[in-house]
């Protein structure tokens, strides 16, 4: 397996730089470091804030559609969680980490995180159905 460190830590590491004069990972000041290493920080960063923002719009979209499933699951009073649907997702998932090169515990650790979130959300609906 590749070194999975690089992929995943490095986007926390860029900004845990510190900058004399400026909190960790600030770009204020220029001192001590080169310009042209600043421009290559400054147009990753840009490039870290537009991936940023694309996962939270993607995430409102799932949040969106998983809304609508739990509604549906309330309404024909099926359990908010489905295990067997969660495993495939998780296995789903593991799989196109490892093509993208993704540390695959780290997918499978978001994915946990957004599953039980969603099924918060259901049990919730279904409460509100009762």
């Amino acid at each position: 397996m590749s070194d999975t460190r690089n992929d995943t830590s490095a986007a926390h590491e860029e900004n845990r730089e510190e900058t004399p004069g400026k909190a960790p990972g600030g770009t204020g000041g220029s001192t001590g470091i080169d310009p042209a290493v600043r421009a290559d920080l400054t147009r990753l960063r840009e490039s870290i804030d537009n991936i940023d923002a694309a996962v939270v719009h993607m995430l409102a979209e799932r949040f969106k559609c998983t809304q609508q499933v739990g509604v549906l699951k309330a309404e024909h009073q099926l359990p908010p969680a489905d295990p067997d649907r969660e495993a495939r997702q998780i296995a789903r998932l593991r799989e196109l980490a490892e093509s993208a090169r993704l540390d695959p515990a780290f997918a499978e650790k978001l994915l946990n995180f957004i599953i039980a979130e969603v099924i918060r959300h259901h049990e919730t609906i279904a409460d509100g159905a009762r």
